[in-house]
């Protein structure tokens, strides 16, 4: 299946890339390994791959706003004032926890919690952004050295 995904190239990359930051059980790193390995270029891989995977952890973000803070009452039996302090805090230096988003399995969990407790949406997409860039320069070089071997 991921195969078919390196197929498209940069558009293929997009959409695994996307499609690994929502919810579902995904992977964009072996797609993205092949198209280096296949000769694209790294920095517009990296472009396509971030701007795929911050568009998808946006959704998850924008999933968690969806959300709201009775549940949170009423199931988890959290106060009234507990939500209100951590979304007071959430919505200051908490948004930057944003950054966290690239991280397999929790990073998924990090947005969704951010945009459930309204935490400030343009510092997280900032941060998120940020993060997810990293983690594929970070990609990009790793697999470019393990590429290299053979």
């Amino acid at each position: 299946m991921l195969d078919g995904f390196a197929e498209y190239g940069y558009w293929g990359l997009f959409l695994a890339s996307f499609l690994a930051a929502t919810i579902l059980p995904f992977s964009s790193e072996v797609v993205f390994a092949a198209l280096i390995a296949s000769g694209l270029d790294v920095w517009s891989l990296i472009l396509f791959a971030t701007i795929g995977n911050s568009l998808g952890g946006a959704s998850c973000y924008y999933l968690g706003r969806l959300g709201k803070t009775e549940w949170l009452k009423r199931w988890f039996r959290i106060s009234e004032d507990k939500i209100a302090r951590t979304t007071n805090q959430l919505q200051g230096k908490g948004a930057f926890m944003g950054f966290f988003g690239f991280l397999p399995a929790v990073g998924d969990a990090i947005l969704v919690a951010l945009g459930y407790m309204r935490a400030n949406s343009t510092l997280v997409l900032i941060s998120m952004t940020i993060g997810k860039f990293a983690r594929y320069i970070i990609i990009g070089y790793w697999a470019g050295i393990f590429i290299s071997w053979f």
